[in-house]
């Protein structure tokens, strides 16, 4: 049961990340999508940690280049994120509160992709491996 709380949580938490997405776009002042490029990073940020993790053997205590190089990039999609607003911002694409809400959107949609993996990330009964 604890599974099903946790999973209707993280689905709690992707709308509300996905509705200050949505906000940043249709308010009447930007009323711009260019932010809705971010579904892009959304939807790649978790690709390269499930990629090592299928090829990683987590046998070896020690530290893993692959496992490595994939939380590297993971980093770097996560920060193009954050870093695609600003920018918009900056170029005046978008208004600075449309940045607002679409930074506050990263923050909620991330830490649910984390939560996700938190959670799921396990090698227990309750996988997402499952999935």
């Amino acid at each position: 049961m604890a599974g099903i709380k946790a999973l209707i949580s993280l689905s709690f938490g992707g709308a509300i990340g996905l509705m200050f997405l949505m906000l940043g776009c249709t308010l009447p002042v930007s009323d711009k999508y260019w932010p809705l490029f971010l579904l892009f990073f959304y939807v790649l940020s978790p690709i390269p940690y499930c990629i090592s993790r299928r090829v990683v053997d987590d046998t070896d205590s020690a530290s893993n280049a692959c496992k490595e190089l994939a939380i590297f990039f993971t980093t770097g999609i996560v920060i193009s994120a954050f870093g695609l607003p600003i920018v918009f911002a900056r170029a005046e694409v978008i208004a600075w509160g449309a940045c607002a809400l679409v930074l506050t959107g990263n923050v909620v949609i991330f830490g649910t992709i984390l939560g996700f993996f938190l959670v799921f990330g396990s090698n227990d009964d309750f996988s997402w491996q499952q999935w």
